[in-house]
Parts: C-alpha cells; sequence; structure tokens
C-alpha cells in the first residue's frame, strides 16, 4: 500500500505543478522506434561524424525516447532485445546480456558515456552495469563497420545516448515511477538538469527492487529476486569555443543465483549464493571548436568489482578490475562533400582477484587503436563511407599457486589486427534506397578464453581456458533495401559472414569437482541472416507492423552434431498493429493503444555434441500497450504508460534462456505501468 501510494502522490503532485510548467513543444511521433517512415530524419553518431540514417550503408536500429518511455522492462538490454536482430542471454529476470545476430559476450561492445563499458562482460551470468532510465536513446550498429571502437566489435556497437541539456537558462526535473506484477517490481528514478548561461548539469538517482518472478511451471522461482541503486551525474560548460563535461556516476546490483533446485521459502532479499556489482566510472568529455573542424578528447576510468556469495558472508569469486580510457579524434570541416574523422583510443587495465576462490588469472592489459574514417555524397543521391583501422593490444597474465599446485601460469600475449570498411548507399527512387557494405572484423581473445581454470558457481560449471588461442578475423557483406510510401513501408537488411578462428566455450564431458568441464576451442564460423520490416498504413493512424529475424550460425567442415554454434538465437516473428487515437481534448492527448504478436520459431539448430545444447520448441507471447498524457493548462503534466506481457501466461522458455537445461522457465503473464512526470522549473535566475 505504501509503495501504491507514492505512485498516487506522483499523479497528484504533476497536477499541482501545471501552472508552473512550460508547455510541451515536442511534436510527438508515433511510438514505433525504428521503423521505415522516418528514415531522413533520424541522425546516427556510430560512423563518421553525424550521418542520416537513410544514407547509413550499415544496418542500424535506433530506439528513441519516445519507445523507451513505453515499455516496461527490468533493464535496459531487456528494453531494446525487443527488436530485429537484436537478442539477450538472459539468467533470472536481473541479468541480461545483449546479442547482435546472433553473436555476443566480447563480440557486442556497449559504449555508454562516450566509452567503452568495461565490467567482466565475458561472463554468462554478468549483465551491462547500466541504469535503463539514464538512457535517452540506443544507437546499434549492427557488424563491425564501426571502426571507432576497436576490438570487441565484431557483431556490432550499442550506443547508449544522454538526454540533452535544457535550452539555455532552463532547468528539467523529471519524476518517474514504475510497478510491474509478475515479480513484485518496483522502480523509482529522480532527474534534474539545467543550464545557466552555459553552465549545465544533470543529476539522477535511480532505485529498483524485485521479488522472485514466476511462471506456471516453477511457481515462483526461487532466488531470482535482485536489488538494484544507481546514481549518475554531470557538471559542464557548453560555450562558443566548445563544450567539456565531467560524468560520474555509480551502479549496485545484487542478484540471486538461481540453482535451479526451485526449492526454499519466498523471500525479500536475494539468499546466498547471490552477487554483489559495484561499478564506479567519470569521465572527461570534452569537444573543442576549431578554425576547421572539431577536436574531441574523452578520458575515463571506471572500476568494477563483482563477487559471488556462496554464504552470506562468505565471499568466494571477487575480481576487482580497473579501466582507464582515452580517445583522441578530429572531425574535418565540409570539404567539397568530403567530411573524415582520424583517431586514436583504446584503454588500460588492471584486474586483481581479491577472494578465495579463483576463476581466471589475475592480469594487465593495454591496447591502442589509429582510424580514419570518411563520408562522400555524390549527386545527393549516391553516399559513400569507409574507413580503415589498425590494433594492437598486449596482455600479460600472473601466475598462481594454491596449496602448492599451480592454478594459473605467467603468460603474455600481443594480439595485433586490421580492421576495415566500405560501403555506400544510393537512392535509386525518391522512396527506394539500397546499400551495400564490406568489413573486416578484429577480436582479441579475453582472459577468460586464454586463462580460465575454475568452477564458475553462476554457471554450474567448470571451465577451462586456451593460452594458444588465436585472434578472430571476420569477413562480412552486408545488402539492404528501404521502401517508403504513404501506404507501405518496408527495410531489408541480408548479411554474410565469415569469422576465422572463432572462439566458443564447448562441454568437453569431464566432470571436475562435481560440475561438468567446458573448453574454449575455436575453429571457422559462418553466419547468414538477417532482417525484414513491413509496415502498412491501413488508415491515417492505424498501422500494421511485421518483422522478421532469423540467424543460421555453423562451424565449417563438422560433423552434424557439432556443425551449430551455441547460443543462436531462435527465428522470430513480430506482428504488431499500433493505433494512434486521432482526437484531442484539453485533458487527454496522444493516446495510442497496441497489441502484438511475439512468434519464435523452434531452434533445432543445436550443438548436441556432449549434450552443450538441446531444441527449443516455438512459442507464441500475446502482448499488449497503451498509453496517454495528461494535459492542465495546455500543459503536459504525466504520462502514464500501461503494459501487458504473455497475457495467456504461456510457459516458455526461451533458447537463450542460461536456465533451460535446468528446467527453469521465463516469466509468466506480467502486468506494468510507468508514470512519468515532467516538470520543467522555467527560466533559471
Amino acid at each position: 500500500m505504501r509503495k501504491t501510494a507514492i505512485l498516487v502522490l506522483l499523479l497528484c503532485f504533476a497536477m499541482t505543478m501545471a501552472a508552473q510548467t512550460e508547455p510541451d513543444n515536442n511534436n510527438k511521433q508515433n511510438n514505433h522506434p525504428d521503423t521505415c517512415v522516418h528514415l531522413s530524419e533520424i541522425v546516427v553518431t556510430g560512423l563518421t561524424g553525424n550521418t542520416q540514417l537513410r544514407n547509413s550503408p550499415i544496418p542500424v536500429n535506433v530506439i528513441s525516447t519516445e519507445a523507451l518511455q513505453t515499455l516496461s522492462f527490468s533493464n535496459i538490454i531487456d528494453a531494446i532485445a525487443k527488436y530485429p536482430g537484436i537478442a539477450q542471454i538472459t539468467t533470472g529476470g536481473g541479468i541480461s546480456k545483449p546479442v547482435i545476430r546472433g553473436m555476443g559476450y566480447n563480440r557486442v561492445l556497449v559504449v555508454n558515456d562516450g566509452i567503452r563499458q568495461e565490467g567482466q562482460q565475458w561472463g554468462d551470468e554478468h549483465g551491462v552495469e547500466i541504469d535503463g532510465e539514464s538512457v535517452h536513446a540506443v544507437e546499434v550498429i549492427k557488424g563491425p563497420a564501426s571502426l571507432m571502437y576497436g576490438s570487441d566489435a565484431m557483431a556490432g556497437v550499442i550506443i547508449m545516448h544522454d538526454a540533452p541539456v535544457p535550452l539555455p537558462d532552463k532547468m528539467t526535473v523529471d519524476l518517474l515511477g514504475g510497478y510491474q506484477s509478475n515479480a513484485n517490481l518496483w522502480n523509482y528514478s529522480l532527474d534534474f538538469a539545467g543550464n545557466k548561461k552555459g553552465v549545465i548539469w544533470d543529476a539522477r538517482w535511480s532505485q529498483k527492487h524485485a521479488g522472485e518472478y514466476a511462471n506456471k511451471v516453477n511457481g515462483h522461482v526461487f532466488n531470482s529476486q535482485f536489488g538494484e541503486q544507481a546514481f549518475k551525474g554531470m557538471v559542464g560548460l557548453q560555450k562558443r569555443w566548445g563544450q567539456s563535461r565531467l560524468k560520474f556516476s555509480y551502479y549496485h546490483l545484487k542478484p540471486g543465483i538461481i540453482e535451479g533446485d526451485g526449492e526454499g521459502e519466498i523471500g525479500e532479499e536475494p539468499e546466498a549464493p547471490f552477487q554483489q556489482i559495484h561499478h564506479y566510472k567519470v569521465v572527461s568529455d570534452n569537444m573543442f571548436n576549431l578554425s576547421k573542424g572539431y577536436l574531441k578528447l574523452l578520458l575515463g576510468y571506471q572500476q568494477n568489482r563483482r563477487q559471488e556469495f556462496e554464504e552470506p558472508e562468505e565471499c568466494g569469486l571477487d575480481f576487482l578490475l580497473h579501466t582507464a580510457s582515452y580517445d583522441v579524434r578530429y572531425i574535418t570541416p565540409d570539404w567539397r562533400g568530403w567530411v573524415s574523422n582520424f583517431g586514436l583510443n583504446g584503454m588500460g587495465q588492471v584486474s586483481d582477484n581479491k577472494g578465495t576462490e579463483f576463476l581466471i588469472p589475475a592480469y594487465q592489459l593495454f591496447d591502442i587503436g589509429a582510424f580514419a574514417t570518411t563520408t562522400k555524397s555524390f549527386f545527393k543521391k549516391l553516399h559513400l563511407s569507409g574507413g580503415v583501422r589498425f590494433d594492437i593490444r598486449a596482455l600479460h597474465s600472473h601466475a598462481l599457486e594454491e596449496d602448492g599446485v599451480a592454478r594459473f601460469t605467467d603468460f603474455s600475449r600481443l594480439f595485433p589486427g586490421v580492421s576495415g570498411s566500405v560501403g555506400l548507399s544510393y537512392e535509386i527512387l525518391p522512396n527506394l534506397d539500397v546499400r551495400v557494405n564490406a568489413a573486416r572484423g578484429f577480436r582479441a581473445p579475453n582472459i577468460s578464453e586464454l586463462g580460465s581454470n575454475g568452477e564458475h558457481e553462476g554457471t554450474l560449471r567448470y571451465e577451462l581456458g586456451n593460452h594458444d588461442l588465436k585472434s578472430e578475423g571476420s569477413w562480412q557483406f552486408d545488402l539492404g533495401m528501404d521502401f517508403v510510401s504513404k501506404v507501405v513501408s518496408a527495410r531489408i537488411s541480408l548479411f554474410a559472414s565469415w569469422i576465422n578462428h572463432y572462439i566458443f566455450l564447448e562441454r568437453n564431458g569431464a566432470v571436475m569437482d562435481g560440475k561438468p568441464v567446458y573448453q574454449y576451442v575455436q575453429g571457422n564460423a559462418r553466419l547468414l541472416g538477417g532482417e525484414a520490416v513491413l509496415v502498412l498504413h491501413i488508415i491515417k493512424h492505424l498501422h500494421f507492423e511485421n518483422s522478421f529475424s532469423y540467424v543460421n550460425a555453423q562451424q565449417l567442415h563438422r560433423p552434424a552434431d557439432s556443425k551449430y554454434l551455441p547460443f543462436t538465437p531462435a527465428p522470430r516473428w513480430i506482428s504488431t498493429l499500433h493505433y494512434d487515437m486521432p482526437w484531442k481534448s484539453k485533458v487527454v492527448r496522444n493516446m495510442f493503444v497496441e497489441a502484438q504478436v511475439d512468434c519464435y520459431l523452434t531452434q533445432n539448430n543445436v550443438r548436441l555434441l556432449n549434450d552443450t545444447e538441446t531444441p527449443t520448441p516455438s512459442y507464441t507471447l500475446l502482448n499488449a500497450s497503451f498509453g496517454t498524457d495528461f494535459y492542465a493548462k495546455g500543459r503536459r503534466v504525466v504520462s502514464v504508460h500501461l503494459t501487458a506481457h504473455n497475457i495467456l501466461n504461456r510457459a516458455y522458455q526461451s533458447h537463450l534462456n542460461r536456465l533451460k537445461e535446468d528446467g527453469i522457465y521465463d516469466m509468466g503473464r506480467n502486468f506494468g505501468v510507468k508514470v512519468l512526470v515532467p516538470i520543467v522549473g522555467g527560466i533559471v535566475k
């Protein structure tokens, strides 16, 4: 009752603030984040400076602020995994890892606050340490064509964008409250931002708590609770010479470790075993206006501490990771249609083991990469984009003896790599574009793949690394076409990727310390697939959107039981009927209602060798959502969004659910509500 009262108070408080708010001048589009309708209006940043989405030769998803606000999600990866070509590897309700076109882990690079997010992302049950409420919009680049970020971007890059600063001499306060019924999840977020004579600031506090989620097979899944707290701040200057921002954040997550026995009493807090994750970050983000072009300088520091507790007071695995990042780049002015970008970036890492148990060795890492990219438009119809990058990564692993036995050995490795991309988009007709791109990708092995030797409590297995692993290298080819009209919009994106020395974890049939042994191995791989989106504009305000995603991922020259790569997403078809109600009143505006059928097809392309995987049957989920804005005296005072997921309470297991082999099913029926109160404070005096 107390938490319900808080949401009611938010609504009441918003109404009382109506007289103090500024007019809402945002022209709301429909809530579809990445349909083909607005290709010419969307700008992407992960290539060479700012590029219109329509002119991009590579497939990019842009998930807008409006789209994120309408969704109920447990973490930011859960939110973006609802779109074509993007999936998630899940461990319960609180941990999600991004997958782009069948590839995840260290092949997907997440960028937040302008730098790569570093937090032990090699682990199966290690999520992304980002507060979803602090993310304004998301840009997903598919494939290795983004050359500005280096190794680990082989599958693509996910860029989390901050909210723009308020207009000069303005300040804003936003309150958000949310609830999801299945796991009794409550979340709150408060943001305060302002701009006074070029002095800018932003501060956000968020908190989330979820109990055990439930489904009709397992009932309440024991120890699936989690709690989350996050703070993010920014202060800076925005002047004629450019801008300088100092960003700082703290993120804390405490999830239970689900062991699959389903036994235990329902509790409010996770019981042992559980994890504790603390992530600290400081970033200096600077942009200088030069007489010709721009100079961008980014410096960052992150500290990630990840602990696993087998007993309430006994810490087993305890990883402490320090990461220092640097990025300097020069963006040239437009010269006869050419816009180029030259840069140097990389990172240094130091990782230590603080616990009583060990999985990976302590290590040091340093890498540096130089890149150059360029774009050029010809006749306003042909758009060329390309570039090249050279990387070198040095890693040194430290030896460790345990009870007189060598657990880890001392070794050093050097990994050079070359990446490149070239592509073009061409306007065949005013409403028809075609694009093609070829890219060369590079990824150095991570410390887990090279040096693991221990029991991993969170994955219920014993993992072994391989010192002799080689760097992965890929060739990917993309072909796409976009068509836009008043009646129909369509987008198709096809890809083919060949990866040499592809690294993956394979069950070898042995048992150590009572756990099955998984060994990192590599071979040559081939991935084929793509995404298709078709939107029918039935009438002016009624849209019928369909999307289909498919990936076929194989290891070449292997027998049938071992030819498929593990953790390949199942084919997925999503149909959404969206209606924007055209009428407006003085109180209620921007009302919409949406019904969705989310169908996952059977995944029989699995790695059967040594029972690494099992096939996953098809399933279909029925979802719905509703949203509207409330106004008072011509000003928006509150937005309310309602969601319903898995309305029919279908019992299902996602193929990328890590707990599937333990008999744990995904979440059952779930209703959600989000209340957003935008309070615009007006002029800063």
